[in-house]
């Protein structure tokens, strides 16, 4: 089996993708625009060949790349990179070269938030009122309707990059005083908890791996106040959450694919929908979940690809954590005081790429334990402030 891998040197703790597919009989071949001799040296052994194209942003270069490696290795069975930033590129790749996973009109489905809103609607899934706007008088229209505070979002757009909360006619002034850059989704906003629903589906749509995540905080505040969060992999997933996530595995039409969604948790205990991504979180997530389930997701996602079978341990036997620090603030204990004192709690720590510093820290520790008491205090340790 010929497996394509854009950009396999980024995320950095994605990697092992590419070296559980070789360990697992699957011919890996990488395409990017870095340097050869730049990749870490378990990834160059996992690739049978690298292809390092001039500019990954245009896609002719794509094209004659794929279209190298399809002389040199015969045909191409699968195609990916498991990133947001490839999910159109991967895509239009996929429908030219035949290649089997999603295709252009699913991944629009869920790029476009005002999209993903017809799937949830159909799914009888509830989420915020919103709109898409494409000019300042529209989005005036649906403020006079559903009253401040509202959430302005780029329709199509990664986390929470150019997305902010209006509470009042000045804030949405300064916010359309430039005129909008692009389609905008406006919503109502909602007072809740973000929590999600990850896991990864098998080639039938089955779900074959479940997680769930519950934030400190949204990333929408984190990233415009600059402040800290953390997240916490939990033990059980309620019902009505896994619920609505096989409901959006079945909308969304998944298959052999990793997906992570998120939903506001109402303070009278109903879910919404916000938002969903086909791919797995973001940061050290794919990390947590080795940790919290001692198994490796990087092995049984491979195995799906090549085999069809997938067999990942999914009892979470432990609570995990993710707790980031940003360089800019000043805490009371220093980094080697807190690594003294969380001990065996502490099971990894490493500094942040810079792409994710914004919503994630620039310094990342991961916690594991039983109690998840022990998790929010050792959380508050790490990022308790000077």
């Amino acid at each position: 089996m010929n497996v394509v891998f854009l950009s396999p040197h980024f995320p950095p703790n994605f990697y092992p993708f590419c070296v559980r597919l070789r360990e697992l009989g699957a011919t890996v071949l990488g395409m990017a625009d870095e340097p050869a001799e730049w990749l870490r040296p378990e990834l160059r052994a996992s690739l049978t060949e690298y292809y390092r194209v001039a500019n990954m942003e245009c896609y002719d270069d794509l094209l004659r790349g794929l279209g190298h490696l399809t002389a040199r290795h015969g045909r191409l069975h699968r195609l990916d990179s498991l990133s947001e930033h490839w999910l159109d590129t991967e895509s239009r790749l996929r429908e030219d070269f035949n290649i089997p996973g999603l295709r252009p009109g699913q991944i629009d489905r869920a790029r476009r938030k005002s999209r993903m809103k017809e799937v949830f609607v159909r799914a009888g899934i509830p989420c915020a009122r919103g709109h898409r706007c494409r000019d300042a008088e529209t989005v005036r229209c649906f403020i006079r309707d559903v009253g401040y505070p509202v959430v302005a979002k780029p329709d199509v757009g990664v986390g929470a990059a150019n997305t902010y909360k209006l509470t009042s006619d000045a804030e949405l002034e300064a916010f359309l005083a430039n005129g909008l850059p692009a389609d905008y989704m406006i919503e109502e906003f909602v007072a809740g908890a973000i929590v999600t629903y990850d896991g990864l589906a098998d080639r039938d749509g089955r779900i074959v791996f479940d997680a769930s995540l519950r934030y400190s905080r949204g990333v929408m505040e984190v990233v415009n106040e600059d402040s800290d969060i953390w997240y916490v992999a939990d033990r059980d997933i309620p019902e009505d959450l896994a619920e609505f996530g096989r409901l959006l595995v079945e909308g969304f039409d998944l298959r052999e694919r990793f997906f992570h969604f998120e939903f506001f948790r109402l303070p009278d205990g109903s879910l919404k929908a916000l938002e969903v991504n086909l791919r797995p979180p973001g940061g050290l997530t794919v990390d947590m979940w080795n940790y919290q389930n001692d198994a490796d997701i990087f092995r049984a996602w491979a195995s799906l690809v090549v085999t069809g079978e997938c067999s990942m341990p999914n009892e979470r036997p432990w609570y995990c954590a993710y707790v980031g620090r940003k360089h800019r603030m000043t805490y009371s204990l220093g980094h080697e005081e807190v690594v003294r004192r969380l001990g065996a709690l502490l099971v990894h720590e490493q500094p942040v790429n810079d792409v994710f510093s914004a919503a994630i820290g620039n310094h990342g520790y991961i916690l594991r334990a039983a109690r998840l008491d022990d998790i929010e205090a050792a959380a508050e340790l790490i990022q308790r402030r000077a």
